[in-house]
């Protein structure tokens, strides 16, 4: 694999794994019609243009959808020496349709979900589930490394986006209980700030309250690290897939309407930690 990577997708994460790249001696090429400029990745016009250079192929895009269409606006230029590496958080069965539709045009695909923010992937300490063969994975092993030492190969395709549910399950519970308990602190008397630092120093902290708590304490959302809204749309996927499997998910039908009250309160874009304001308004 050459030491050069293309860039579909460079938002929040995407930029944050080209810097990622960039930092460990890769060569970076973007493409994102709503990013011109980003700081180390080189821009091309067009996915086209991108896919013309670029052999290897990460994408970081907002849902599978988007991702199965972007793909299809590349297939004339697409040949059996591109790979992609699709780190983009959506339906497993669309993974799984997409990975099959290019392994029978001789396209490798993997998935690369990522676990951790935007912040945690640019200093390589987020996590990589990956779903795919263990050739296209080994094929991949030089950029995988360079993005970060924590990678776990969960399966085939669809496996990956799969546990990336089970992953933002846990961990958006554990940030909307962060966000409950200190609303509560702060509706029967205590500053919010004040119950942070005691928190911290007993059982009840966790990395959510070390990544959040602050935030939510000051209202601090913007830049966001990882946005609200795309939260929102990894709960909405977590309840489809536990109606199509059968599993019982009560917390997150509860998390779901919490975030759904956020979103309508104008916080889609803001980090994610602002799900609090939810909670503070007290008109669930």
């Amino acid at each position: 694999m050459s030491q050069r990577v293309g860039i579909i997708g460079v938002g929040l994460l995407g930029g944050a794994l080209g810097q990622r790249l960039a930092k460990q001696g890769w060569e970076v090429l973007g493409f994102d019609p709503a990013v011109p400029l980003f700081d180390g990745v080189t821009m091309c016009e067009n996915g086209s243009d991108l896919a013309s250079q670029c052999e290897t192929i990460l994408l970081s895009l907002p849902t599978s959808d988007i991702a199965v269409k972007v793909i299809e606006t590349l297939g004339q230029v697409l040949t059996e020496k591109h790979c992609f590496i699709d780190t983009t958080t959506g339906k497993p069965s669309e993974m799984e349709t997409l990975g099959q539709t290019l392994s029978g045009c001789g396209v490798e695909y993997i998935e690369a979900n990522v676990a951790g923010s935007s912040e945690l992937a640019k200093r390589g300490e987020a996590a990589l589930f990956l779903g795919g063969t263990d050739e296209t994975i080994n094929r991949c092993r030089p950029l995988l490394q360079a993005l970060t030492s924590k990678r776990f190969h969960v399966g085939s395709v669809g496996a990956a986006s799969r546990f990336k549910l089970v992953h933002n399950l846990i961990l958006g519970l554990n940030r909307v209980a962060l966000a409950e308990g200190l609303a509560f602190a702060e509706a029967i008397g205590f500053n919010a700030a004040e119950a942070l630092g005691i928190l911290r120093e007993t059982p009840a902290t966790s990395k959510a309250l070390e990544a959040k708590g602050e935030k939510m304490t000051k209202g601090e959302y913007y830049p966001p690290q990882a946005r609200l809204a795309q939260h929102l749309k990894d709960v909405r996927l977590i309840r489809r897939l536990a109606d199509e499997f059968g599993a019982i998910t009560p917390m997150s039908d509860t998390h779901q309407s919490i975030l759904e009250k956020a979103n309508l309160l104008g916080l889609g874009e803001a980090d994610n930690a602002a799900v609090i304001e939810a909670l503070r308004s007290r008109n669930l």
